[in-house]
């Protein structure tokens, strides 16, 4: 038996933002047309799936907007540099999204800490030659223009945001003070490693070690789906590197080698964006505390309906 659409979907993770609560109820009843249809479930779920990524990707999106935009049509030679108004639309992006409640407070906390954490690794990073910004700007600490603290800040607005549109539930997952030792290691290790020796692939095998085992559940519909977190974490690790290469063709920033002309950023960038992620991942888990998932949630999301066509699926039911 079908049940009530507003008892069906009561948990949707739009409720936390009010101009998609207001969507929840038509949602749904789409939802429950493809439901009827086991050729039309799959493609609404991918869709469901696509939609709910690209709200995740909301204030990182907006951010890459901004590189492509200005590295294209921003005046040379205006009064304000480029990247003062990339810091200023930055700041009202952040302060539009929470005026129309795009972003919870909650995401803004998240957004302010890892501006903070990425500003600080800018700095020194900078001033060791690992990379360079070219161009001037007034509103900058040291060679670091303020803008790109809100680069780093996009990649923890993207995992809060994920963790409440995918209600993420964990097995086997690590204890936190764990994964914070090991987060504080890796931060370290970005400073470190230039006068000391590299401890990289140590870090990645302790990573192995206390995440190997660990499934990260995620629904995109009615069902938990699930997959090896660190497969997750590779996988954002990817879509970074991505939106990196962007970054660096449109001047914002530039490796040493890249000073001559453009060229894609080495794959090597891949592993620090990995390990990155486990800082990110780490930062976000002490706000919302891993819920582990539940036996009996695993059991009662088999008996909704398509549940028969997850267990085809996906490794979770």
């Amino acid at each position: 038996m079908q049940r009530p659409i507003h008892e069906a979907d009561s948990g949707s993770g739009a409720r936390h933002w009010a101009p998609l609560a207001r969507f929840i109820v038509t949602e749904a009843r789409i939802g429950a047309w493809a439901e009827r249809r086991t050729s039309t479930l799959v493609l609404y779920e991918l869709v469901r799936f696509g939609i709910k990524q690209g709200w995740a990707c909301l204030f990182g999106a907006l951010m890459l907007a901004l590189l492509i935009g200005t590295h294209l049509f921003y005046p040379r030679g205006a009064w304000l540099s480029r990247y003062d108004f990339l810091a200023l639309a930055a700041v009202a992006i952040q302060v539009a999204m929470l005026a129309f409640r795009l972003e919870t407070w909650e995401e803004a906390k998240v957004i302010f800490i890892f501006h903070l954490v990425g500003t600080a690794m800018e700095v020194f990073k900078t001033s060791v030659g690992s990379w360079v910004y070219p161009e001037a700007s007034a509103l900058r600490i040291g060679g670091v223009p303020l803008f790109t603290g809100f680069m780093y800040a996009a990649i923890g607005s993207y995992i809060a945001r994920c963790w409440r549109l995918f209600d993420f539930r964990f097995t086997r997952h690590p204890p936190l003070w764990a994964l914070v030792l090991l987060a504080v290691a890796i931060y370290v290790n970005f400073f470190a490693h230039h006068y000391v020796w590299d401890a990289r692939v140590l870090l990645f095998a302790l990573t192995g070690l206390l995440l190997g085992r660990c499934w990260v559940h995620f629904k995109v519909w009615r069902v938990h789906r699930r997959m090896p977190l660190l497969l997750g974490f590779a996988l954002v690790a990817l879509f970074i590197w991505l939106a990196e290469n962007i970054g660096t063709f449109t001047a914002a920033w530039m490796y040493p080698n890249q000073r001559r002309g453009w060229e894609p950023v080495t794959l090597g960038k891949l592993g620090a964006w990995f390990l990155l992620m486990i800082i990110s991942y780490v930062l976000v888990a002490l706000v919302n505390r891993p819920q582990a998932m539940a036996v009996g949630e695993e059991r009662a999301a088999a008996q909704e309906p398509g549940a028969r066509l997850g267990r085809q699926s996906s490794p979770v039911s």
